[in-house]
């Protein structure tokens, strides 16, 4: 590793050097200087912008990472105020990335040397993204129980109303008839109501069988052209070579389907410039921890649903599946969750990034055993 150069502290804590303190840190750290020169950096920040400090400390932020990018505008408002200023959730781009990574940011003033800037980057990590999804299991599972009670404790008892209510209306005045009818719609409102949180609470296993996610896209985007969003431009960008995915047709059609009519519904109607891209792409690289075990399962098939509509708000981003959250005033809060439960079932997560004008659905998913052998022994080949 290269020497770092530019100016380091020598006092000591406890007999540690504080410089050894934040090398020994697991967050990428920057200080910046005058005119956004980098004075110094982090092990961490060197392999987080896979470039040696000597490289670093010879740059200039905004020569390091993308134009406009969000760290540069963190460290100017820093400057500006001489306060601390938190992010969290921004992409962050650079030459060296092959994709921008989301990261929460922290920045604040260095006290002892006027005109610095002290940031650091904490990276959202792949184990994150499980617990929110272990989260959302667990939260439709809830569902489940709910909806079973609700079956059995609220349905029954409603035909009984909307029977009694159908038998006075021919009893009542002319005038008194509405009411009647009102007990009617609103009993069968409720039931429409039960019968959508039923799906919650089927545990059976799913069939699985070999399935062509490219199939499963083309059947949603027909759908969705001849209906919905047929006024919006929906672009395919597809890898070719991507293997078939093990699971339900049906189950995964309902799935992306209920994904691209929310992006047409955050696109809107009015809008000339509205457009949702599907995209499947291989990513050998992600393979993940099943909890209570020691097996690592592969996760290599990924499928997104991009949208350029209004975006999600950041206080609702962290609940987007949880049961009973929308953001449509009319909405039940339970599509996304059974979105979120089919993916579970098909031994996949999803998640969600949203800024103003890019919101992105990423599915990510096993492949079929055959495909996922093969794969294997073609890598220890």
């Amino acid at each position: 590793m290269t020497k770092k150069p530019g100016p380091r502290r020598k006092e000591q804590t406890r007999g540690v050097p504080c410089e050894a303190l934040l090398d020994g840190l697991p967050h990428p750290l920057l200080v910046i200087g005058q005119d956004h020169a980098i004075t110094y950096v982090n092990t961490a920040a060197e392999d987080f912008f896979q470039m040696s400090a000597g490289v670093l400390c010879r740059s200039a932020l905004p020569d390091v990472v993308a134009f406009g990018s969000p760290l540069v505008a963190l460290v100017e408002q820093v400057e500006r105020h001489g306060t601390t200023v938190n992010e969290y959730g921004v992409e962050l781009g650079s030459f060296r990335f092959e994709a921008p990574k989301l990261v929460d940011l922290y920045g604040g003033p260095v006290g002892e040397t006027p005109g610095s800037v002290m940031v650091m980057l904490q990276q959202r990590s792949m184990a994150q993204m499980i617990e929110r999804q272990l989260t959302h299991r667990g939260a439709a599972r809830s569902v489940s129980g709910l909806a079973a009670v609700l079956a059995h404790e609220i349905k029954n008892p409603l035909s009984g109303i909307r029977g009694a209510a159908q038998l006075l209306e021919s009893d009542v005045p002319e005038g008194d008839r509405t009411l009647t009818q009102l007990i009617c719609a609103e009993s069968d409102r409720i039931c429409k109501l039960v019968d959508r949180m039923e799906i919650f609470g089927d545990e059976r296993p799913i069939q699985l069988e070999p399935v062509n996610i490219h199939d499963v896209l083309d059947h949603v985007k027909q759908v969705a052209n001849t209906g919905f969003a047929s006024h919006i431009k929906i672009v395919e960008s597809y890898d070719p070579s991507l293997p078939p995915v093990p699971g339900n047709r049906d189950k995964l059609i309902q799935v992306f389907l209920n994904l691209v009519k929310n992006a047409a519904e955050a696109i809107g109607e009015d809008r000339a410039d509205g457009q949702i891209t599907l995209t499947t792409s291989f990513r050998p690289g992600v393979r993940l921890s099943v909890p209570g075990s020691k097996a690592r399962v592969s996760l290599p098939l990924e499928i997104a649903v991009e949208d350029n509509g209004g975006g999600v708000s950041g206080e609702l981003l962290p609940h987007l599946f949880d049961p009973f959250v929308s953001t449509k005033p009319s909405g039940t809060g339970l599509g996304l969750a059974l979105v979120a439960k089919i993916i579970g079932d098909h031994g996949g997560i999803i998640e969600c990034d949203s800024h103003p004008r890019c919101t992105v659905f990423r599915a990510l998913m096993p492949m079929a055993e055959k495909e996922a052998k093969q794969t294997i022994e073609a890598t220890q080949a």
